[in-house]
């Protein structure tokens, strides 16, 4: 009888990919006979290929490589070459889509995610808003693999490092070792849509208190782009406790090494508060135009982590990039700095 052999399917974006770890991984500890390969674009090799020894990983360039039609049939032959025998569609995208239905030609045993999209935009909606906790990620992943045959518990995973964290000496040594006296912040102070950055002027007064309070704190700022290149430059020149981690770090890998010596982390409703979830670190994590009941919340992370503000428009978007109907983003704007290093403080303290 041949071995089961599960293909997983999950492009982008990366917040999503990571959402998918602690699934991946309870799936490959449950059943350590069946093999797994996870298939997705590269930049999140670092997050699968260590985390168990039935867990293969597959990158697809589908920019280049597998482009259009004619690349994701190269992508079909090449995937049937290895002998799958269950189909794990986490994506439910037009490409995922379209593998699916060449699996499905071939009488291959395929699901997919069901995304709830009716509930999505009930919650969303500007009038007749319907608040209810949408089931997360999670536990949509998990029901993808319940329906292939392999319910999964995903409560036993915890990080994707050992419980002392990854190893500090792989990384530069301008991060060298982590003194007893000091505390060690992590800050990813933007993210892809207007709607979930909190304002670079309230974030920069966060820093400074938390400077404040803890004189001794290293604080890390995490993210590349444009805005971060002109605001993480101007933070680092004015308060030396800051460390802009993407001009030191060569790849996800080390930046997921040093999350895990974090005492906490204050991001956006990002990729980071996924990525430093799965080092088992407090993420304290601010949500405007988007919220937590629409599923999204990083793993294990209690909702008291989550700062937001009551509004009668929010959520008005599901992944934040729609314009602010209000035009003030009043969902950010009314978030006081002193509540987010608050929060932040109690987690230190404790």
């Amino acid at each position: 009888m041949r071995k089961e052999h599960i293909l997983v399917i999950r492009f982008s974006a990366l917040g999503d990919v990571a959402m998918a770890v602690p699934v991946v991984w309870a799936l490959a500890n449950q059943y350590p006979d069946i093999r797994i390969t996870v298939l997705s674009r590269g930049m999140v090799r670092p997050l699968f290929e260590d985390l168990a020894p039935n867990v293969n990983f597959m990158e697809a360039d589908l920019k280049q490589e597998y482009h259009g039609v004619r690349g994701l049939n190269a992508l079909y032959r090449r995937l049937v070459a290895k002998q799958f025998t269950k189909v794990a569609d986490l994506h439910n995208v037009l490409r995922s889509d379209y593998l699916r239905m060449r699996f499905n030609l071939g009488r291959y045993r395929v699901e997919h995610i069901h995304k709830h999209r009716r509930q999505r935009r009930q919650l969303t909606s500007y009038k007749n808003k319907v608040r209810q906790q949408l089931p997360t990620s999670f536990e949509n992943y998990a029901e993808v693999f319940e329906r292939l045959g392999y319910p999964v518990d995903i409560s036993h995973f915890h990080s994707i490092f050992p419980p002392e964290g990854g190893n500090l000496n792989m990384l530069p040594a301008i991060f060298g070792p982590k003194r007893s006296f000091q505390k060690w912040i992590g800050i990813a102070p933007f993210a892809a849509h207007e709607g979930k950055i909190y304002p670079p002027q309230l974030m920069e007064k966060v820093i400074a208190l938390l400077i404040q309070k803890y004189p001794n704190a290293r604080i890390f700022l995490f993210g590349k782009g444009e805005q971060e290149e002109q605001y993480f430059k101007q933070w680092c020149s004015q308060y030396q406790a800051c460390v802009n981690v993407g001009q030191h770090c060569e790849s996800m890998y080390q930046e997921l090494i040093l999350m895990s010596h974090l005492d906490v982390m204050l991001s956006m409703d990002s990729a980071n508060m996924h990525l430093a979830s799965l080092t088992a670190i407090p993420v304290v994590s601010i949500w405007g135009a988007t919220h937590p009941l629409a599923g999204f919340l990083g793993y294990n992370q209690p909702k008291e982590n989550a700062i937001q503000v009551d509004l009668d428009c929010r959520p008005c978007s599901i992944y934040g990039n729609k314009v602010c109907k209000r035009g003030d983003y009043a969902c950010l704007y009314n978030i006081p700095p002193e509540r987010i290093v608050e929060r932040i403080t109690s987690i230190i303290n404790n």
